[in-house]
């Protein structure tokens, strides 16, 4: 009997998540539509809403085709290994007080132990296809996804430090005074940034960069093997915004609605977020991907594990006013790195467009101002 009820229990899981996944994916396509003065689907169903259903049918009816030169059993089997994952992070993932998964003390240790399968599948879609631009794809996937889960884990270390404990229920009981988005701004921004790099979304979609990579790692899928690419990605913008809000926005609790309620509103909040995020922001280079990931965050992780022991050692105010503080001083310098990059860029093309008298004359002026220093 207790087998039975474990089974239920998994497939209503699957369920709720693999339905808001299909939400999710309308939701981007309307929210996204309307925020570049269009209207997205609409033919399909009321508003679109069962343009979702209308691709599964597409994909479905696609030829699943296996390149002659792949490495077969593992071309099968890897968007299994990169879905899996998506699924099996719900085992350590409380809903609400009532309604939760096994409970763990290293909970959220668990969950980015699971989630770090998610690049394996990838990089091994990639090596297997055959396809050089695959195979770059998926090395581009592993080394982002491996360079920006570092800051992230370092980010989530200073809420594991004021809750006293990894497991995920508790974190968010430790909330129910003041959320930690109030007492570690920093490491939020800093969780959000890498949280966008480990789901390979704008501005850091490089994994899937089709004017570089023709489509990355998955040109060579197709049908309902694509599709498990596809909608893995999405389902991990649902979980990954779940647990933002476990970690940072209090999870579940909420005046006058019901725990449910409050928790599905913030999480669609920050799917909200991350959508817009993709209609604003421009693609940054694989080099400034890198740059930003190791030279800028994971110092900047290092320095909230930092802020928060001193928080602690004091008292909640100083630990808030210096997380406010260093969340300023990112955000400034942040915008002073992309101005001087965007001055830098635009002298290059100055210069590339320059006529060639142009620049012999700089050439001579040059040398002339040389001679004079000389003499």
């Amino acid at each position: 009997m207790t087998l039975l009820k474990t089974l239920i229990g998994m497939l209503a899981l699957v369920m709720v998540v693999l339905v808001n996944t299909i939400v999710v994916m309308w939701c981007e396509r309307k929210w996204m539509g309307h925020m570049q003065s269009r209207q997205g689907p609409m033919r399909t169903g009321f508003h679109g809403a069962l343009q979702p259903f209308a691709d599964a049918l597409k994909l479905l009816g696609k030829e699943d085709l296996v390149p002659a030169g792949a490495d077969r059993i593992l071309y099968l089997i890897a968007p299994i290994i990169a879905f899996t994952p998506s699924i099996l992070v719900y085992a350590a993932t409380p809903w609400v007080a009532a309604f939760t998964g096994a409970s763990f003390d290293v909970g959220i240790f668990m969950v980015f132990a699971i989630a770090a399968l998610f690049p394996v599948g990838i990089l091994v879609a990639g090596w297997s296809s055959h396809n050089k631009y695959s195979l770059i794809g998926g090395f581009r996937a592993a080394a982002q996804q491996i360079s920006y889960e570092v800051p992230m884990i370092l980010a989530v270390l200073g809420v594991v430090m004021l809750a006293g404990s990894m497991g995920l229920q508790q974190i968010v009981e430790a909330q129910a005074g003041v959320w930690n988005v109030i007492t570690q701004p920093f490491a939020f921004i800093l969780f959000f940034v890498g949280m966008l790099a480990e789901l390979n979304r704008t501005p850091f979609d490089m994994p899937e960069a089709e004017s570089e990579l023709v489509a990355g790692f998955n040109t060579e899928y197709s049908s309902m093997r694509f599709a498990l690419f596809f909608v893995a990605e999405y389902m991990n913008v649902f979980t990954w915004s779940l647990l933002t809000v476990l970690l940072f926005l209090g999870g579940w609790s909420g005046p006058l609605l019901p725990g449910i309620v409050w928790l599905f509103l913030k999480t669609y909040l920050l799917v909200f977020v991350i959508i817009w995020v993709r209609a604003t922001f421009p693609r940054v280079r694989v080099d400034q991907l890198m740059e930003i990931g190791w030279k800028l965050l994971l110092p900047a992780a290092l320095l909230n594990v930092l802020i928060t022991a001193v928080g602690i050692v004091t008292n909640l105010v100083v630990l808030s006013v210096l997380e406010f503080a260093a969340a300023a001083a990112l955000v400034w310098l942040v915008s002073r790195l992309g101005k001087h990059a965007g001055d830098r860029v635009r002298e290059a093309a100055v210069e590339r467009h320059a006529p060639p008298r142009t620049r012999a004359a700089e050439a001579t002026v040059a040398s002339t101002e040389t001679e004079g220093a000389t003499a």
